[in-house]
């Protein structure tokens, strides 16, 4: 029999954040069919046609769901005697969780040691996650490649850092500082009280800030001025002002700002109370008021007895500002024994049969070699990476698939292509009966795509999105233009982004390097809120780049036979390192039809290594020329 057991869902007031009780969601019971306070949905058991063998299991425990943020009746009003604190969960050797009880020199050295590893291991074996339990601590964080620092509480104020948790930029042989290859960090669910007033984070790409106060300033770029490009803010409160510098892309959503000084290229605000109001090109504001539709990363917390539960976050619609900003975060959360807690030893087979087995998958800090597909069947499975768990196909298989099924949440990992080629990293439903439902979506956050760099890689496409209705919020699908195993015919990928599903928004798009379009949208209804892309680097002459009819490949292509489709702050760059002559048609291609809108777009030739002619069709004037100045289209098709 399996072990699998249920607790209720508990939900907060959308209100005031405070303690409802159980009530009926949409949130399903992986492996059961058994929807808490609701019927058996027969339609989330893909092998039944009706309910599940092991929904049985589900209901004893119904009973017995406890409202998040609610104490628990005392021991003797329920007859028993108090019950010890729950044990740690083993996470392994890389995750070291503090308390305020830990000497603050411990932890420092802790944190100074994976410092001084990280900073400089940009595609080295190590992962780290450092979590610290609700309380105040002083200390400094410096996070390196492959870190993550996060809080345990509820609320991000439930956990203080006095001093900082920073990003530097990396000095460079001609002197000055560059974040430009910053990546793979991040920092949630916590405040920072920050030494000297302001907390920097210069970081590019796959380095987000979640669920994050910074009782100060916060500064996006090196403190010697160098370049930044590309970052990601969700679901938090800046007291102070953001310094942008010289940060050339970002994304702000669902958050909350003290003001934000300047912009290089283009600035993306979605939800955010504070914002600056829309003004691309000039300067270069893209603000978007609020958020169509959003839903926040699960996150680990430990309540009130001790015991460590998954928080979840729930579904809202057209919103601004932070879900905590008036208390606890609307949503349900899922104790840690319902979850598989997974080692990097840990085969496919043994992943496979807890998840078969109706269990939640928390991937703990390391590198997977896959020897064959994660296979995520039943509705609501939350897949939790922690210190950018990796995956990586080392047979050629697909790396994870998600079948139709919906209210999957996929968050916090890293997929990395292997030398045997794979025709996709992640695989999202697809093919016929897609099977969704916009109120309880599927959802890939905070999740990563590399193609080389670390050795050689292929895939087809890293992400591929077949299923209606996924929010994809915030990823980064990079064929590597830099470190082991690059080349033209080293490292293949023809597309980062493929979505066959309607009714998908993307926010925070980052796609780079492809060797096609880095992303195609094939679905209807599709929306987009920030993207940045820049073309592959390395073509070896205008043959290899080209296909019938036109020069290039655009960064991100409409396909013809859409028809409703709208996005908002849009960046693609050249930069053809081999061969600087390489021409490109235009930078983003779409179908002309009326429900088709384009709004605040960009095309940017790097140091003149390239051209690309037009921004979007036949619109816009070239990118070219050694200046390095942006062409823009503030809508398309103009009005």
């Amino acid at each position: 029999m399996s072990s699998f057991r249920v607790a209720g869902s508990e939900l907060t007031d959308s209100v005031t954040g405070t303690a409802t009780g159980t009530t009926t969601t949409s949130a399903t019971t992986p492996g059961t069919g058994f929807r808490t306070g609701a019927a058996v949905d027969p339609y989330l058991d893909p092998d039944a046609g009706g309910l599940s063998r092991r929904s049985f299991l589900a209901t004893a425990a119904l009973a017995s769901a406890v409202p998040v943020g609610a104490a628990a009746a005392p021991a003797a009003a329920r007859g028993q005697e108090r019950r010890p604190a729950p044990p740690e969960p083993d996470f392994g050797p890389n995750v070291r969780v503090f308390d305020p009880a830990t000497p603050a020199a411990e932890i420092q050295a802790a944190l100074d040691a994976a410092a001084q590893q990280q900073v400089v291991g940009e595609f080295g074996t190590a992962r780290f996650a450092f979590l610290f339990k609700p309380g105040s601590y002083d200390v400094d964080a410096q996070l390196g490649y492959y870190t993550s620092v996060a809080g345990l509480g509820l609320s991000p104020d439930d956990v203080t850092i006095n001093g900082a948790v920073r990003v530097e930029g990396r000095p460079q042989p001609g002197g000055g500082d560059s974040a430009l290859t910053n990546f793979w960090r991040s920092a949630e669910n916590l405040a920072v009280n920050p030494a000297g007033g302001a907390n920097r984070w210069a970081v590019s790409q796959a380095a987000p800030l979640r669920r994050v106060h910074i009782r100060g300033q916060l500064h996006l770029s090196p403190r010697q001025g160098g370049f930044a490009s590309g970052g990601y803010i969700a679901d938090s409160v800046v007291d102070g002002e953001v310094v942008n510098a010289s940060q050339q892309q970002w994304l702000t959503r669902n958050s909350t700002v003290g003001g934000w000084s300047n912009g290089v290229w283009n600035q993306v605000f979605c939800g955010v109370t504070g914002a600056p109001e829309q003004s691309f090109p000039q300067p270069p504001y893209t603000t978007v008021p609020t958020t169509p539709v959003s839903r926040e990363k699960p996150f680990l917390y430990v309540d009130a007895t001790g015991g460590y539960r998954v928080f979840l976050p729930a579904l809202r619609h057209d919103t601004a500002g932070a879900t905590w900003s008036a208390g606890h975060t609307p949503g349900s959360s899922i104790p840690i024994e319902q979850f598989f807690v997974a080692r990097p030893t840990d085969s496919v087979r043994t992943i496979n049969k807890a998840l078969a087995q109706g269990k939640h998958l928390l991937l703990t800090p390391g590198i997977y070699r896959l020897t064959g597909t994660i296979r995520v069947k039943w509705a609501g499975t939350v897949v939790l990476g922690l210190g950018f768990a990796t995956l990586t196909p080392v047979t050629g298989a697909v790396a994870m698939r998600v079948e139709n099924v919906r209210g999957v949440r996929i968050a916090g990992l890293l997929f990395d292509a292997a030398e045997a080629e794979s025709r996709a990293l992640l695989e999202i439903g697809g093919g016929r009966g897609r099977r969704s439902d916009p109120q309880d979506p599927t959802s890939v956050q905070d999740v990563f795509f590399r193609v080389g760099g670390a050795g050689p890689g292929r895939t087809g496409t890293a992400l591929v999105v077949g299923s209606d209705d996924v929010l994809i919020d915030h990823v980064w699908a990079w064929r590597a233009d830099h470190g082991s195993g690059v080349g033209w015919t080293v490292n293949t990928a023809e597309h980062g982004v493929v979505v066959n599903g309607d009714n998908v928004l993307a926010t925070g798009l980052f796609v780079e390097h492809f060797q096609r379009e880095n992303v195609l949208w094939n679905g209807e209804h599709g929306r987009t809120v920030m993207f940045q892309s820049e073309l592959p680097y390395d073509p070896p002459h205008q043959a290899a780049y080209r296909r019938p009819g036109a020069d290039g490949y655009p960064a991100y292509k409409v396909a013809e036979q859409v028809r409703q489709h709208e996005a908002w702050g849009l960046g693609c760059y050249c930069f053809f390192t081999v061969d600087p002559e390489i021409r490109v048609r235009s930078g983003f291609e779409a179908p002309v039809a009326d429900g088709v809108r384009l709004h605040d777009l960009l095309t940017v030739s790097l140091n003149g290594a390239g051209v690309i002619e037009h921004v979007v069709n036949d619109h816009g004037g070239a990118a070219e020329g050694t200046a390095t100045v942006p062409v823009t289209v503030v809508q398309y098709p103009a009005r």
